[in-house]
């Protein structure tokens, strides 16, 4: 049974499955998830994913959820294309290390400045009791969303996820400097699969001089975009210079 992907076009974690799907050469079923039209939250898709977020996928009529557990999934269940975990346990434990870095730091961070700079004006526009039904429908998100509280990010709040990012940034070039090319070294892994849309969301935003110091950085993005991969999971739509064309300027410089 083919492999049904429920995903959104902009979501970084949905970006991620899609980049790792493409190496493995896995065809799949595309049911897109309107976000704004909270099709997240319908009773059919939580009946998949009951944590209201995207992405999930139903392999063999089996939902799988959480991004990064999808992409260890794929490698696991499918023998084709790239090859993406390590054989060595101890590669395969600083593999699954990063994973966890991963989740729990850049990608809550970048989402501050992605809602705080594009998609803050959404929120501004409804009234304060459409805010707080938003919020709460969001059982997952809602401790984000009471932070975001409507209006925006505390400043404190996010020049920390600034600094979050920074720290990301420096972690990776000490690691690539000591044994690259890749993030656990020389073979490609889920770790570089999910790292990589939070980079495109970093240079979507602006933000790629953060990385301007870090040549080993600078080297890993470059060579990841080079990837088929790359292109099969940004088709046109999905990078947020596609939709909010003003930051292309800002992106390119």
């Amino acid at each position: 049974m083919a492999l049904e992907l429920f995903h959104n076009d902009a979501s970084t974690c949905s970006q991620k499955v899609r980049i790792c799907l493409a190496e493995k050469d896995v065809e799949w079923v595309n049911r897109h998830v309107d976000l704004g039209s909270q099709e997240n939250l319908t009773p059919d898709y939580l009946a998949i994913n009951p944590n209201g977020v995207v992405p999930a996928f139903v392999h063999d009529g089996t939902p799988i959820i959480e991004s990064t557990v999808m992409c260890e999934y794929v490698d696991e269940v499918y023998e084709t294309g790239t090859k993406l975990t390590p054989d060595d346990s101890k590669k395969r434990a600083e593999m699954r290390a990063w994973l966890r870095y991963i989740d729990e730091v850049p990608s809550m961070a970048v989402r501050v400045p992605t809602f705080q700079n594009l998609l803050i004006d959404r929120f501004k526009a409804m009234s304060e009791a459409e805010y707080e039904e938003f919020r709460d429908s969001n059982t997952l998100r809602r401790d984000f969303f009471m932070r975001l509280n409507r209006t925006g990010f505390s400043d404190q709040e996010y020049e920390n996820s600034l600094l979050q990012l920074r720290a990301t940034v420096e972690r990776m070039e000490a690691a690539l400097a000591k044994e690259g090319p890749w993030i656990v070294g020389e073979q490609f892994t889920i770790a570089d699969i999910c790292m990589a849309p939070l980079f495109q969301r970093m240079e979507d935003l602006g933000m790629s001089e953060m990385w301007e110091n870090a040549p080993q950085v600078a080297d890993w993005f470059a060579a990841i975009r080079a990837r088929p991969s790359y292109d099969i999971a940004y088709y046109a739509g999905t990078k947020m210079t596609d939709l909010f064309p003003q930051l292309r300027e800002t992106a390119q410089g």
